[in-house]
Protein backbone atom coordinates (compact mmCIF):
# COMPACT_ATOMS: atom_id res chain seq x y z
CA UNK A 1 0.00 0.00 0.00
CA UNK A 2 1.32 3.28 -0.68
CA UNK A 3 0.33 5.98 1.32
CA UNK A 4 0.59 9.91 0.84
CA UNK A 5 0.78 12.49 3.56
CA UNK A 6 0.73 16.16 3.47
CA UNK A 7 2.54 17.40 6.39
CA UNK A 8 1.65 20.34 8.79
CA UNK A 9 5.19 22.57 10.60
CA UNK A 10 7.52 21.65 9.05
CA UNK A 11 9.71 22.18 5.42
CA UNK A 12 9.11 19.14 3.70
CA UNK A 13 5.69 19.70 1.64
CA UNK A 14 4.30 15.66 1.39
CA UNK A 15 5.61 12.53 2.64
CA UNK A 16 4.95 9.11 0.60
CA UNK A 17 5.22 5.75 2.33
CA UNK A 18 4.83 2.60 0.93
CA UNK A 19 4.08 -0.16 3.14
CA UNK A 20 3.81 -4.14 2.81
CA UNK A 21 2.00 -4.89 6.00
CA UNK A 22 3.45 -3.40 8.57
CA UNK A 23 6.68 -3.05 7.34
CA UNK A 24 8.42 0.11 5.44
CA UNK A 25 9.60 -0.62 1.61
CA UNK A 26 10.15 3.24 1.00
CA UNK A 27 9.83 6.73 2.13
CA UNK A 28 9.89 10.14 0.12
CA UNK A 29 9.85 13.43 1.02
CA UNK A 30 9.12 16.15 -1.17
CA UNK A 31 10.80 18.98 0.19
CA UNK A 32 12.71 19.92 3.40
CA UNK A 33 16.10 19.12 4.02
CA UNK A 34 17.40 16.70 1.00
CA UNK A 35 20.23 14.48 2.76
CA UNK A 36 18.86 14.66 6.25
CA UNK A 37 15.69 12.84 5.12
CA UNK A 38 17.30 10.80 2.14
CA UNK A 39 18.95 9.61 4.88
CA UNK A 40 15.91 8.44 7.38
CA UNK A 41 14.43 6.95 4.49
CA UNK A 42 17.03 5.17 4.12
CA UNK A 43 17.23 4.16 7.96
CA UNK A 44 13.56 3.26 8.18
CA UNK A 45 13.38 0.89 4.87
CA UNK A 46 12.59 -3.24 6.35
CA UNK A 47 11.67 -1.53 10.10
CA UNK A 48 8.24 -1.97 11.32
CA UNK A 49 5.90 0.94 11.60
CA UNK A 50 5.10 0.45 14.70
CA UNK A 51 8.88 0.78 16.13
CA UNK A 52 9.97 3.81 13.82
CA UNK A 53 6.59 5.80 15.27
CA UNK A 54 7.53 5.01 18.87
CA UNK A 55 11.48 6.14 17.73
CA UNK A 56 10.46 9.31 15.94
CA UNK A 57 7.04 10.73 17.45
CA UNK A 58 7.31 13.77 19.11
CA UNK A 59 10.83 15.26 17.73
CA UNK A 60 11.14 18.59 17.63
CA UNK A 61 12.92 20.41 15.17
CA UNK A 62 14.36 23.61 16.95
CA UNK A 63 11.34 25.78 18.65
CA UNK A 64 8.82 23.91 16.23
CA UNK A 65 6.72 21.74 17.88
CA UNK A 66 7.02 19.12 15.10
CA UNK A 67 9.22 17.81 12.38
CA UNK A 68 10.14 16.00 9.64
CA UNK A 69 10.74 12.53 11.71
CA UNK A 70 7.45 13.46 13.61
CA UNK A 71 5.43 13.84 10.69
CA UNK A 72 6.64 10.66 9.66
CA UNK A 73 5.35 9.18 12.98
CA UNK A 74 1.74 10.64 12.10
CA UNK A 75 1.88 10.02 8.47
CA UNK A 76 2.57 5.79 9.28
CA UNK A 77 -0.08 6.02 11.98
CA UNK A 78 -2.69 7.21 9.56
CA UNK A 79 -1.80 5.06 7.11
CA UNK A 80 -1.98 1.94 9.36
CA UNK A 81 -5.14 3.28 9.91
CA UNK A 82 -6.29 3.43 6.33
CA UNK A 83 -6.96 6.69 6.58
Amino acid sequence: MTYSYKTRGTCARQISVELDGDIIRSVKFDGGCAGNLAGISKIVVGMRAGDVIETFKGTRCGFKNTSCPDQLSVALEQALKGE
